[in-house]
Order: structure tokens, then sequence, then C-alpha cells
């Protein structure tokens, strides 16, 4: 059973969410939270596996939320915004966030992320993807960090993760096997101790061994 925590500072969308996630099999509701001081303390007494997360929320919001929540424990947060921004979006996923998602997400959709998430990997949508590039492309651009211990057929498989795509086609890209390219991408979350693939692609741009493009 996966146990999820939403925090939102809109009663009606908390209920509205609790309805959808416990109408669902293998999913349930542990706590609620209306603000992100309240989120943090909610979940680190419940230990949900995640947590649906508003951005704009009072007294503490979503994102530093998240930032304390990933800080201290495994649970994995699922941001839910009204407001399609970059500057969110780069936040969320720096924080320690595990996915981003629009309010108006289809309810399937919003479940299928909820397990994505829970599985431990990353809900990275190619909108998001697009959105997180344009973001490194406006910071600036600094020498190639060194990545500590990572091979270089890693760093390959590392720059396509940051590129967007799926283990298929990196698989295909490389001539590699789909078992192959999961054992590089293990051997990465270990050693660039990142939680998932969306820290694996920030990871990438901020050591400058992938380079964005600038938009226009």
């Amino acid at each position: 059973m996966t146990r999820v925590l939403i925090a939102d500072d809109q009663a009606l969308l908390r209920g509205s969410f609790r309805v959808l996630v416990d109408s669902a099999p293998g999913l349930e509701v542990v706590g609620e939270a209306s603000d992100g001081v309240e989120a943090v303390a909610v979940a680190r007494r419940e230990k949900p596996d995640v947590v649906l997360m508003d951005v704009r929320m009072p007294s503490m919001d979503g994102i530093e939320a998240t930032r304390l929540i990933c800080a201290s424990s495994e649970v994995r947060v699922l941001m839910l915004t009204t407001f399609d921004l970059d500057e969110y979006v780069y936040a969320a996923l720096r924080a320690g966030a595990s996915g981003f998602l629009l309010k108006d997400t289809r309810p399937a959709d919003l479940l299928a992320a909820i397990e994505i998430v829970a599985s431990g990997d990353a809900l990275l949508a190619p909108s998001v993807t697009r959105r997180l590039v344009s973001e490194f492309a406006r910071l600036p651009t600094g020498p190639v960090t060194q990545l500590e211990g990572v091979t270089a057929r890693e760093q390959e498989v590392l720059a396509l993760i940051a590129r967007g795509l799926s283990n298929d086609e990196i698989a295909a890209r490389l001539h590699l096997g789909i078992a192959t390219v999961k054992t590089h991408i293990g051997r990465l979350l270990h050693k660039l101790a990142a939680r998932d693939r969306a820290q694996l692609v920030i990871a990438a741009y901020e050591s400058g061994l992938v380079r964005p493009t600038a938009p226009g």
C-alpha cells in the first residue's frame, strides 16, 4: 500500500484529492496539511511514501517544505500547482522533489504519477524537462565540475538522461542492453548521492556536463 500525504491550503482541493487517492487500489491517504509547516510535521510523524505538495501555501511554501522533508527522510514529493512557471520547476526539483504536475492534470494521470514517484523514479514530463533546461540556460556558464568516480560510459548515460531520453532510448543510442542501462543509472544514483532521475538531471547541468541551449 502506497501511503500519501496531501498538502494544500484549500480544503476543497484536499478533500477532492483524498477521495481520488483513497478510491484507487493500492493507495491510501495518511494525512493532510494546510500549509508548509504542517506538511513537514505530518510528514515526519506519518512517514508517507509520497507527499502531494502545493507550491503556494501560507506560513511556509511548498518548496521550502519539500527541502526540509527531503533533507531528513526518504519521503518523495510530487509538486502540484496551478502556476506553470519556470522558476517553480527548477526550485522544486532543486529542493528534492521527484516530480512536478499542474493541478489540471487528469485524475488517472495524477494517480499514475503517484505510483511512478513511489516506485523511486522521477516524473519529468517533456514539458517540464524543457522548462528545466531553459532555466539552466539562464544561469552563468562555468567550467565542468568534476563528477567524482563517474566513468566515461556513465557520463554518456547521464548526459542522455539530462536530455530527457528514456531507458529504452538510451539503450538504443548507446547500443546497450536495457539491464546494462539500469545498472549504469543505479551506479550514478549512488555515486552522485541522487535520490532519483530528477536529481541526476540537475547534476548533469550543474556540473557542466551538459550545456543547455538558450531559448530563442
